[in-house]
């Protein structure tokens, strides 16, 4: 089934030389007298990788043979990142690299959906926000929290997100996975 540049959204996956990519952002955009382009910017899904790309109006692609497997994260060894299969209790490991910034957030236990492609595992889809214990971070300066100011705080997976001035070590804040930033105090 063919995909035009018409029905381009975010998060719409395309087939595009050869190689998965998920749509970012794009733009619908005509010139006076030439044809009418649209400007997007892809995440090639096997690296990772973000391309800005132009495409006219009206170029059509294919969808991407992609399955999505829901599997359980269960320890790092090294590098290498263990899922087991829910189904059939099968073990699949994926390097840093295919996680692409999804390591930052992974918690031992937590469900998530690993993305094959061609039937060979790419990359992982984190639920859109998780809960993460701060473990380091400067203590808030009293009075400063007005200023709506932020500071880095380390979170238990390695992760570094900025937070208000509010948050101290001990705390457990919801990270938004999509964008890496800090949602909300849980406790």
């Amino acid at each position: 089934m063919s995909i035009s540049t018409s029905e381009f959204r975010r998060g719409l996956k395309i087939e595009w030389e050869g190689k998965p990519y998920e749509v970012l952002e794009y733009q619908h955009s005509k010139v006076a007298k030439g044809q009418a382009t649209v400007r997007t910017r892809l995440r090639d899904l096997t690296t990772g990788r973000v391309l800005e790309v132009n495409f006219r109006s009206g170029d059509t692609f294919e969808r991407p043979d992609l399955e999505e497997k829901e599997m359980q994260y269960l320890y790092q060894e090294g590098d290498r990142y263990v899922f087991m299969d829910l189904e059939v209790y099968d073990q699949i490991y994926l390097d840093r690299e295919q996680l692409g910034e999804a390591w930052k957030f992974l918690q031992e236990n937590v469900t998530v959906k690993v993305l094959y492609y061609k039937g060979r595992p790419i990359g992982v889809e984190l639920p859109n926000t998780v809960e993460l214990r701060v473990v380091e971070t400067e203590p808030g300066v009293r009075g400063d929290t007005v200023s709506g100011g932020s500071k880095p705080a380390k979170l238990e997976t390695g992760a570094v997100v900025q937070v208000p001035l509010f948050i101290n070590e001990g705390d457990v804040i919801r990270v938004d996975t999509r964008t890496g930033e800090y949602v909300e105090r849980v406790s």
